[in-house]
């Protein structure tokens, strides 16, 4: 292995814990560096555009109708220069921002549970934690967010988004988001409250007679791979024939997490990972591990997994082969260093692109799988929020959403294109009698929550996990 320090590079977004930014993973490498980058700028003359500066500075406080912060026109300035850079992993940080971005990652946090990006200019969510108040509410990755408590987040950057959305456990943060299929916005309140940061989770299931190891990564926090290969010796000790790794919704994390897990899995045949600079240069590292698993292994991958997870998945697919199945990831391929500035807070700058064992650039674009499966229509469907009972004749989005639900529970709407006819009425009679509940016809808010939990229930059937049985049909083909 080779030497790892000196540059602190972060490849994840932010979780949006009570502090607002809680963590940003990071792993040590051999490139650039704090104290060489300090002794360079040491030996630079200051640019002669400088004066510019300093003058607009001394204009506005000496001249503005207002009496202005002199801490907040620097600051101004600094956001400035790193916001023309229209890159959303770079950022300034302020003295308190900077504190809670270098803060070690606890076994929980206080928050909604949701990590986000900025992509195309956009606020989006990578992916909800699993069991998270995010997810329970109904957050999916790629919602857009456009207000926080009813305000506008265009020009906000990660960290000030982060730091609208924290709050308190018990508190209720309202978030309006756009999502794909829904022709205007939603809205979307969350109580804030503890998110676990349990990582890994396994148990043995079975397929065509034979023992098959499943293994559950959530995110990749500090004892990820520890936790991993405690849990993998365990199945194995149950002698399975083969290894389905789940990071499905996993927003990525530490680097040394899934570092370790790499080494243990992945032949050193190729660098499981290249870290290329600005200027070309590239650095490898590779396992030393020589020989395979005696078993076969697939990973599960969607929409939701980004960086760490896209680590892992490229790794595990270009250096032994094994297949990759689900949906196209997120696409997030660059490394940020958080570099210290003299008078206090830093510049989180990105620095360098990380590239496959291949030395492909997966950012924006994703990792395709190697087996296409997208799950039944019902995974994908939305939370019912009623403003007022769906009654026949109503023509909305809310309509369609519960023909969509009643649809995929079996009860036969007839039509999906939210207009709420004769046969729909009678779908939610024959629910509603299933239910025990009131039968009208009309889809009220005891039927709402109803419709929700029944789906809920239908998601969280494993045999209803198209991708999961794909996975286990396959694996030892």
């Amino acid at each position: 292995m080779k030497r790892r320090w000196v540059m602190i590079i972060s490849l994840c977004s932010f979780f949006l814990g009570a502090s607002g930014v809680y963590a940003c993973f990071t792993w040590f490498f051999p490139i650039g560096g704090v104290n060489d980058a300090k002794v360079q700028l040491e030996g630079e003359n200051p640019l002669p555009n400088l004066e510019k500066v300093s003058e607009a500075y001394q204009l506005i406080q000496k001249l503005y109708v207002e009496e202005v912060d002199e801490k907040n026109l620097i600051q101004g300035a600094i956001q400035g220069m790193v916001g023309t850079l229209k890159d959303p992993y770079s950022v300034y940080m302020d003295e308190a921002t900077a504190e809670k971005f270098d803060e070690s990652l606890d076994s929980s946090f206080d928050g909604i549970g949701a990590q986000i990006a900025i992509q195309d200019g956009k606020l989006v969510i990578i992916s909800p934690i699993k069991n998270s108040p995010a997810e329970k509410a109904g957050l999916k990755a790629k919602d857009q967010i456009i207000k926080i408590e009813g305000e506008s987040v265009e020009g906000l950057d990660l960290y000030q988004a982060s730091k609208r959305i924290r709050g308190k456990k018990g508190t209720v943060v309202k978030l309006e988001i756009i999502r794909s299929g829904l022709p205007k916005p939603m809205t979307i309140e969350i109580t804030r409250d503890e998110v676990p940061l349990l990582t890994v989770f396994s148990e043995v299931k079975e397929s065509s007679g034979e023992k098959i190891g499943y293994i559950e990564i959530t995110s990749f926090a500090r004892d990820t791979a520890k936790d991993f290969s405690t849990e993998l010796k365990h199945l194995e000790e149950q002698d399975i024939a083969g290894l389905i790794i789940d990071v499905r919704g996993n927003p990525g994390g530490m680097l040394t997490s899934v570092e370790g897990i790499l080494l243990e899995l992945a032949t050193g045949a190729k660098p499981y990972i290249q870290i290329e600079e600005r200027s070309g240069k590239k650095s490898t590292y590779f396992s030393e591990l020589k020989e395979e698993k005696p078993y076969p292994i697939t990973v599960l991958i969607d929409e939701g997994s980004a960086s760490a997870s896209e680590i892992l998945a490229a790794a595990l697919q270009e250096i032994n082969g094994y297949s990759l199945i689900g949906k196209r990831t997120f696409g997030k391929g660059t490394v940020q260093q958080a570099l210290p500035l003299e008078g206090g807070g830093n510049i989180k700058l990105t620095m360098a692109k990380w590239l496959t064992p291949d030395g492909n650039w997966i950012h924006g674009k994703g990792i395709a799988p190697t087996i296409d499966v997208r799950q039944p229509a019902y995974y994908y469907s939305h939370a019912l929020q009623l403003e007022e009972p769906l009654v026949l004749d109503m023509n909305n989005e809310n309509v369609k959403i519960a023909q969509e639900l009643l649809q995929g529970l079996g009860y036969g709407p007839g039509r999906t294109d939210g207009y709420f006819d004769k046969q729909t009425e009678n779908a939610v009679r024959a629910f509603q009698s299933m239910e025990k509940l009131p039968i009208t016809g009309q889809v009220n808010e005891e039927t709402a929550v109803k419709l929700d939990e029944k789906i809920e229930e239908l998601v969280q059937n494993e045999k209803n996990d198209l991708q999961l049985q794909v996975a286990l049909k396959t694996i030892l083909q």
